[in-house]
């Protein structure tokens, strides 16, 4: 759960913003018309969604155009170091390597991940 008064997106707002991510520049209706194959909303909601977005400074929208278009404020890699960092913080206590090792624990990295992973780690030591 968010804390009140986040910039933080929601679960919802997560997925509005990818539905952005993928469509952008795109009106509500199309916004609404995916969102609404993945959560039960009707268009209003949608609309309140956006306009919150839009307060928190996570959308941007074009008023020039009619109907107006929705963009993300923030890139998808932007997002998802924002998310990491709380991630490790509130649950590994600043760890990343606490983080990097539970995932790679848990049985769900396919080989090449491990190459990745390994790869990095050389290239951080300074061996390639």
């Amino acid at each position: 759960m968010r804390e009140l008064g986040s910039s933080q997106p929601t679960a919802v707002e997560l997925e509005i913003l990818r539905i952005l991510w993928d469509l952008e520049p795109c009106p509500v209706r199309e916004v609404h018309i995916r969102l609404s194959q993945v959560k039960k909303t009707n268009y209003s909601t949608t609309v309140k969604m956006l306009s919150v977005m839009l307060q928190k400074g996570l959308v941007k929208r074009n008023e020039q155009v009619n109907p107006h278009q929705y963009r993300s404020a923030i890139t998808r890699q932007k997002a998802a170091k924002s998310f990491l960092s709380e991630l490790i913080e509130k649950v590994y206590d600043g760890s990343a390597m606490s983080l990097v090792l539970q995932a790679l624990s848990s049985g769900k990295a396919s080989q090449e991940e491990i190459a990745e992973a390994r790869k990095l780690l050389d290239q951080m030591e300074g061996k390639s």
